[in-house]
């Protein structure tokens, strides 16, 4: 993946997501009867300058993708004409100021249903939830999972495909679930019922293979190691590797699968390794050196060659979860509403010293989601869009000042008074804000450049 194309995906997923928080803004303050003065979207320099409509807005975009605004006529922010005074925002209603600043974050949750709603007619291809070996000493382990068996449903919820298997146990994790029941099927088609506790799950584990934490893994076929594949100048072609070879040992260490033989490859960058390979029915011997690599900050060894793998086997495992329309909106909504309450429960376990803050992250990580999910196609994208824009809404609705989240807080305390907050109380509050914000940005590009060190 080049840093082109991540930037690229990381920019246009940006684009989007900050248009339609904005636009919500800017739709609601219309239809309010404010009057807009512009619309932008990025900071810094213009990169691009349009005035439009029947109040001349300007439409702008800057040449820092990293946020946006919508400036609405104000008494607050400088002089207003006369004939202007009622398209003021500050002399609108309350509960009309309210409803036009939380307008962006609902925006964000619209544009996150759309996606799904799009998704799951579209269809969300992944594997199917049968299990592969379980991890001894494990809550699998222990609630006495055995490989081959299909999960159906968790806690009476159907599931299709591995993906709904983790995000719903995931859910179940992070509350600490004691005693989730799963339902199976094994190969015979026996139905089995499992009781998994979840309650010893270290949170902060939760954001990497936690399933395979708990001892759970998806079933992968076992594939022979036999080069079907050979990379033109690549380092195997080189050595003298050949498709139908089949790599027996190497440095005396057998191999039985080519997982077995990716692992001492990817562990050996620059290392000289003697083979032993079957060829034609005759045992030979020759020499690699693995070229060195770099992947997620760590070095690894590649020789350019690819196993024999059976499709049809794998086109087995594979499965396309899809709705009708009317459906398809129900799930969406069910999905956004699940990430929303999800991202809050991290969020509320963060703050309260349960989960590190280690999961906090920042534009580096988020642009390496968008480069990897746009390599894996247009649904992984979309899912990737969805996700973030239900981010986005979370936090701008988080009751600190600067964020929309802090305003409509104002809000509300002006309903409850009948008066505004004294000016000084909310400049107090502003400097808090932006100091609160600061400090969850420097936290968030810190947790970046350490997963780049550490890989």
């Amino acid at each position: 993946m080049t840093i082109t194309y991540t930037i690229i995906s990381f920019i246009i997923a940006l684009g989007i997501l900050i248009t339609f928080h904005e636009f919500g803004h800017y739709l609601v303050a219309r239809w309010s009867g404010v009057k807009v003065l512009r619309f932008c979207i990025g900071f810094g320099q213009p990169i691009f300058r349009r005035r439009w409509g029947k109040d001349q807005t300007e439409w702008v975009i800057a040449a820092i993708p990293l946020g946006g605004y919508v400036k609405m006529l104000d008494e607050n922010e400088g002089k207003v004409a006369i004939e202007d005074l009622p398209r003021s925002f500050n002399r609108q209603p309350v509960a009309r100021r309210f409803a036009i600043v939380a307008a962006g974050p609902i925006a964000n949750f619209l544009l996150a249903i759309v996606l799904y709603w799009f998704l799951f007619i579209l269809g969300v291809h992944g594997m199917k939830p049968v299990l592969g070996p379980v991890e001894p000493s494990t809550a699998a382990a222990y609630a006495k999972f055995e490989a081959g068996e299909t999960i159906v449903s968790i806690e009476n919820e159907a599931v299709a495909s591995w993906q709904d298997a983790r995000w719903t146990l995931l859910r179940y994790a992070i509350d600490q679930s004691s005693n989730v029941k799963i339902q199976t099927i094994n190969k015979n088609g026996e139905i089995n019922w499992r009781q998994l506790d979840l309650s010893n799950i270290d949170p902060d584990k939760l954001n990497e293979n936690f399933l395979g934490i708990i001892g759970l893994n998806s079933y992968q076929p076992t594939i022979k190691p036999v080069i079907g594949q050979v990379m033109p100048d690549g380092v195997g072609y080189k050595a003298g590797l050949l498709i139908g070879d089949e790599i027996l040992t190497a440095n005396d260490t057998e191999i039985q699968t080519w997982m077995d033989f990716v692992q001492v490859i990817r562990s050996s960058p620059g290392h000289l390794l003697e083979l032993e390979i079957l060829r034609n029915n005759q045992i030979t011997s020759l020499t690699i050196t693995p070229e060195t690599a770099t992947e997620n900050g760590k070095q690894i060894g590649k020789i350019g060659i690819a196993p024999v793998v059976n499709q049809a086997e794998f086109d087995e495992l594979l499965v396309t979860v899809s709705y009708p329309p009317a459906k398809a909106i129900h799930k969406a909504i069910e999905k956004t509403w699940e990430t929303t309450i999800l991202t809050l429960q991290m969020l509320s376990k963060m703050i309260m010293g349960d989960v590190s803050w280690k999961n906090v992250s920042g534009p580096i990580s988020i642009a390496d989601y968008a480069g990897q999910s746009a390599q894996m196609g247009l649904a992984s994208y979309l899912a990737f869009l969805a996700l973030i824009s239900v981010s986005i809404g979370v936090l701008n609705l988080l009751p600190i000042p600067v964020l929309d989240g802090g305003h409509l807080m104002y809000y509300l305390i002006e309903i409850i008074r009948g008066n505004p907050l004294p000016e000084k109380t909310i400049l107090i509050g502003q400097r808090i804000g932006m100091a609160m914000l600061f400090t969850l940005m420097t936290f968030a590009i810190y947790n970046d450049i350490n997963r780049l060190i550490t890989g």
